[in-house]
């Protein structure tokens, strides 16, 4: 029997041959899916950690914290008269503004004034100002403590005169602005009220107590 003939250049096929190169492309198909699966996680991935990173700036780079005010415990107290009847003295204090926001907190002038069971007896003023970003203010202030005429025969006046020491409450609000990174602003105030006992033998303040 005569053996069949093929034109030149015919390459034989087979099932072998097909269905290895289905095979191929079947493999392709598949890593480009891998591919697409590993980025698709890894822009997930970026999304959550970006999502995180702002929340975590939200909460704690643009969160707006109320400055906390109160009276340092460094004080002095020079006398001219410690007489019931002529009382006077000057009260060298200091007051922390203590500011624990990302940006500086800005206040305006204001004044602080001590009492005597609920009579004022001195007073001073407060200078515009700002407490920088997570830092404390200090200001430094003098006050002229005088007796009032409606003290001046008041009994228990004279008594806690004649001990030494005077129990005194001081109070002062601050008004101003909050400012982070220039462009975020919110308005706060903040009061001071303190109780202390004032000691005329050893000329200074005691016992500070603020809320």
């Amino acid at each position: 029997m005569a053996e069949k003939q093929h034109p030149a250049g015919y390459a034989p096929t087979n099932g072998y041959s097909r269905s290895d190169e289905e095979g191929a492309r079947g493999s392709d198909r598949e890593l480009r899916n891998k591919k697409r699966k590993k980025w698709a996680l890894y822009i997930i991935a970026f999304i959550i950690f970006q999502a995180g990173i702002i929340a975590l700036f939200t909460m704690t780079v643009m969160k707006f914290r109320t400055p906390k005010y109160r009276m340092r415990p460094v004080n002095s107290l020079s006398t001219t008269s410690v007489q019931a009847s002529s009382f006077n003295a000057r009260l060298s204090t200091q007051l922390g503004i203590k500011n624990t926001n990302f940006g500086p907190y800005k206040y305006h002038a204001s004044n602080i004034s001590f009492y005597y069971k609920g009579t004022r007896i001195g007073s001073a003023v407060i200078p515009k100002s700002k407490a920088d970003f997570r830092r404390t203010k200090k200001v430094n202030v003098e006050v002229d403590l005088a007796v009032p005429s409606s003290l001046a025969s008041n009994t228990e006046w004279g008594i806690d005169i004649s001990t030494g020491v005077l129990p005194l409450t001081s109070q002062s609000r601050l008004t101003g602005k909050i400012e982070i990174m220039f462009i975020f602003k919110k308005k706060r105030a903040i009061n001071l009220n303190c109780t202390m006992d004032l000691n005329i033998t050893g000329k200074k303040l005691e016992n500070i107590t603020c809320k």
